[in-house]
Formats: structure tokens, sequence, C-alpha cells
């Protein structure tokens, strides 16, 4: 994600406060509350790892990582994206890995 992105993310918080809450954390709520976990089916290609959703109701999230770690950033990231909730709100949003072996996320 580039700086000028979180920049522009943290700029629009701090300057609308906590009164302004972006509509795709209630929508991220919803879905996670009517649809379950998103789950990521994982591939190794090359020197990254791809994974792809395999049951998210509003199309396909794709991305990818060297190594784990990035993997599980990245993955919250576009899963932020997907909703259309700005990163400065992923503390908020509050996604968590929620079953290592099946590679699922939710909210915590």
């Amino acid at each position: 994600m580039s700086i000028i992105k979180q920049s522009k993310d943290y700029l629009t918080k701090l300057l609308l406060g906590k009164s302004s809450v972006p509509s795709g954390l209630f929508d991220s709520r919803e879905y996670f509350r009517l649809y379950g976990p998103i789950h990521f089916q994982y591939e190794k290609n090359d020197d990254l790892i791809i994974a792809k959703s395999v049951n998210f109701g509003w199309g396909s999230i794709i991305t990818s990582g060297k190594n784990e770690q990035e993997l599980d950033k990245n993955i919250k990231d576009a899963i932020l994206t997907s909703f259309e909730i700005p990163s400065s709100y992923a503390s908020e949003a509050k996604i968590e890995r929620v079953e290592a072996r099946e590679h699922a996320y939710a909210l915590a």
C-alpha cells in the first residue's frame, strides 16, 4: 500500500474524527454475522504464496505474499479493500485469522 494512500486515510480519519465511520465497517460486520469466516486456498508459485478466497459471496479475493506473515497482512488488507474500509480503520475492523488449518478470516 502506498504511503500516499495511507497518509490520505489517516488524514481523513483525523479530520472526520470518530463521529464518521466508513459504511464498510457495518457491511463487514453484517457479512461475517450472516456468512461466517472467509476461507482461503493457498497455492505456492515460485517464491510466492498465493491466496484465493473460496467462499466470499461478493466475488473473489486474491492476494499474495513472500511468506506466511506477509500473506496474513496482505489478506487482511485485501478483505478491508473488498469492503471499502480505509486502512486507517484496520484496528476498528478487527479482521483476524480464526482457523489456522482452514486459512479462515473473520471479525475478532
